[in-house]
C-alpha cells in the first residue's frame, strides 16, 4: 500500500520486495562494484529501499550522504521534476567524482508523480558534459540512467 508523504509516495515493504529482482539487475547493469565509494544525493522518503540496499551490498559499505567531501567512485542522484535545475545538480555532483566515474540518475518512471522527461535528462547531461550510457528500470517506481563523462571532458 502506498502512503502520501510531503507530496511523494512511500512504498510499503511488500511492494518494495517486488522490486528486489529489478534492483539486482539494475545494480549489475549500472556498473556498481566491490569497494566503490558511492555518494547519494536527493534522498527522501520516496526512494527505493531495495535498490539502495542492493547497491550497499555490492559495494560493501553504506552510501555516503550529500555532506561527504572526499572523492567518490560513483554518485547516485535521485531526481524528481520539481527538484530544481537538473543541469546544475549534475554539474555540482561532478565535483566529487574520480576520473572515469559515473553518475547514476534515478527518476520516477513514466506515469508516476515527479517523472522527468527523457529529453530533459539528455539536455541536462549534454550541457553538463555528460552522455547517457544506458537506462534500466530499477524498481516499480524508478528508472536509472547511467551518465558518464564525454571523453576528454574530465
Amino acid at each position: 500500500m502506498n502512503e502520501q508523504t510531503s507530496g511523494r509516495t512511500m512504498v510499503s515493504s511488500a511492494e518494495s520486495a517486488s522490486g528486489t529482482d529489478q534492483a539486482d539487475a539494475a545494480v549489475d547493469k549500472l556498473g556498481f562494484s566491490d569497494d566503490q565509494i558511492v555518494q547519494e544525493y536527493g534522498w527522501d522518503d520516496d526512494v527505493d529501499a531495495a535498490l539502495r540496499e542492493r547497491i550497499e551490498s555490492v559495494v560493501g559499505s553504506e552510501l555516503e550522504d550529500e555532506d561527504y567531501t572526499g572523492v567518490v567512485d560513483a554518485a547516485l542522484l535521485w531526481w524528481r521534476e520539481d527538484d530544481g535545475d537538473l543541469t546544475d545538480a549534475l554539474v555540482d555532483t561532478l565535483g566529487t567524482l574520480a576520473d572515469g566515474s559515473s553518475i547514476v540518475l534515478v527518476t520516477p518512471r513514466p506515469g508516476h508523480p515527479g517523472e522527468v522527461d527523457p529529453s530533459e535528462v539528455d539536455e541536462a547531461a549534454t550541457t553538463a558534459g555528460l552522455h547517457t550510457s544506458g537506462s534500466v528500470m530499477c524498481s516499480p517506481e524508478w528508472v536509472a540512467t547511467r551518465l558518464a563523462a564525454r571523453k576528454g571532458s574530465l
